[in-house]
């Protein structure tokens, strides 16, 4: 058996060895080739002891539809394309069933249901779902362009739903933009970027969702924590997390757009009076904030970040990442490229 990782037992009937008994639910990194292009993702199966050696693994056939979701997702994030996921947090965000959304963008009625679940998108239909992941006006405009495309009653129920997003996006529309204009050159998938383009939303679940496991975080401990998530879902992964791109810093790596940052809507940031190294920034947990939009794989690694510096002091992370390959090995302003990060110290 190649090199694996055990998930679970599971106690069933197997179809290797005719028996009822624990298998072993599995999972590994596998390759595909898709679109002519080798693509690297993670497998689960299972495995029976008692089989013979040439025969002992199986999946069942929801574990190879999501195998083969898991390949598909893993080559749109190397083209920079919406994962299935991200497609499925659009619709929901605005209360839309895969029908609604596709009548919405005037696309055919099953083109949403297919990129939620087998067909990859082009870039130009990634476009169009992006421009209403963004900006809610711009999902009215298509409201009122598509009308004849949904009675008058659900035309009136999605364009409540849409409206209801407008009261909070003003702020977050022009905080968002802010911290994009600090990475408009850095619109390709690159080693500055772990190969992955920035990522609001996932950024400010992230923060969160750290918040919600260390208390007293302040920033400069958030910002080394934030680099060490994406350095390790480089290293275990081949690409980054978040699409943040970071420079060496005198207090260890800090994210490009760090001020912008830290002003998003949808974080909660308080400031605090403090004597330490972390300019009286406390980030607290975000009330409602959605973590559907972290994969386990992704809460996994962010747990194990949390785990290593969560007593961390901020002085003592900030000498923990000094003695990095990733540190040692750049200077002051140089971005800190992910390649380095598969030198990091693993925990």
């Amino acid at each position: 058996m190649e090199t694996s990782t055990l998930i679970r037992k599971v106690h069933m009937d197997c179809p290797l060895c005719d028996k009822t008994h624990e298998v072993e639910e599995r999972k590994r990194f596998a390759t595909i080739i898709l679109k002519g292009e080798e693509v690297t993702y993670e497998e689960r199966f299972y495995f029976c002891a008692n089989a013979d050696t040439d025969e002992n693994e199986f999946e069942t056939g929801s574990m190879t539809n999501e195998n083969l979701l898991n390949a598909r997702n893993a080559y749109r994030v190397n083209h920079g394309l919406l994962t299935s996921d991200e497609i499925v947090a659009i619709r929901e965000n605005y209360g839309l069933s895969q029908v609604d959304l596709a009548r919405l963008l005037g696309w055919g009625e099953a083109t949403i249901s297919r990129y939620e679940s087998k067909a990859i998108q082009d870039e130009a239909y990634d476009t169009m779902l992006r421009l209403i992941k963004d900006n809610p006006l711009i999902a009215l405009e298509f409201l009122k362009k598509n009308a004849a495309k949904f009675s008058v009653q659900k035309r009136a129920e999605i364009r409540a739903k849409v409206i209801e997003k407008l009261d909070s996006y003003g702020k977050e529309y022009l905080t968002r933009q802010a911290f994009e204009g600090e990475y408009a050159d850095f619109g390709e998938p690159s080693d500055a970027n772990g190969f992955t383009l920035l990522n609001i939303d996932k950024i400010e679940a992230v923060i969160s969702y750290i918040a919600e496991n260390v208390s007293n975080l302040f920033k400069v401990k958030l910002m080394k924590m934030l680099w060490y998530v994406d350095s390790l879902s480089c290293k275990r992964k081949g690409y980054a997390m978040t699409g943040m791109v970071y420079r060496h810093n005198t207090m260890g790596a800090l994210p490009v757009g760090h001020y912008s940052l830290m002003n998003l809507e949808k974080l909660n940031v308080h400031e605090e009076e403090s004597y330490n190294y972390d300019s009286m920034l406390h980030i607290y947990p975000t009330n409602g904030m959605d973590y559907s939009i972290l994969s386990s794989d992704e809460k996994e690694i962010i747990d194990k970040v949390i785990k290593k510096f969560k007593n961390f002091k901020t002085k003592d992370i900030i000498d923990y990442m000094h003695e990095e390959k990733a540190y040692i090995e750049t200077k002051p302003g140089d971005i800190i490229p992910f390649s380095l990060s598969k030198e990091i110290r693993e925990f």
